[in-house]
C-alpha cells in the first residue's frame, strides 16, 4: 500500500506540474484545440498535484489516512463519469478520455484494494 501510494503521488506531482508549466501540450498532443482559458486547465493540475501530497503523506499509514484515499478514489470515480456524460452531451472532445487512462483508471483496483484492506481490518472496530 505504501508503494501504491507513493507511486500514485508522484505521478500526481508530476501530471500537476506538467499541465502547470506546460498547459496547451496535452491539447497539442491529442490534437485538440486548447482552451481559451487555460489558468482553469492549470487548476485541475494544481488539484491533482495537491492530491499527490495528500497520498504521499497518507503513504505513512495507509490503513489511518484511509479517508485521503477514499476521497482520491471517489474522483477517480466521478471524472470519468463527468467526461462520459458530458460526452454524450456532445460537450466535450473525445480526446478527453487520454487523461482518463492514466489519471483515474489504472488507480480504480490499487485503490479499491487499499480501501478493502481497510474495511476488512477495521469492520470489527465499527461495532465497538
Amino acid at each position: 500500500m505504501k508503494v501504491i501510494l507513493r507511486i500514485a503521488a508522484v505521478y500526481n506531482i508530476l501530471w500537476g506540474l506538467w499541465v502547470g508549466l506546460f498547459p496547451d501540450q496535452f491539447f497539442e498532443l491529442v490534437g485538440m484545440q486548447p482552451p481559451l482559458h487555460t489558468t482553469i486547465w492549470q487548476g485541475m493540475g494544481m488539484v491533482i498535484g495537491v492530491f499527490g501530497l495528500g497520498y504521499w503523506w497518507a503513504s505513512y499509514a495507509p490503513l489511518r489516512h484511509w479517508p485521503i484515499v477514499a476521497v482520491g478514489f471517489l474522483g477517480k470515480i466521478f471524472g470519468p463519469a463527468g467526461f462520459f456524460i458530458n460526452y454524450a452531451l456532445g460537450e466535450i472532445e473525445f480526446g478527453f478520455f487520454y487523461t482518463l487512462i492514466t489519471n483515474d483508471f489504472i488507480w480504480w483496483i490499487p485503490f479499491g484494494y487499499i480501501l478493502w484492506k481497510v474495511h476488512k481490518d477495521y469492520k470489527w472496530r465499527l461495532a465497538d
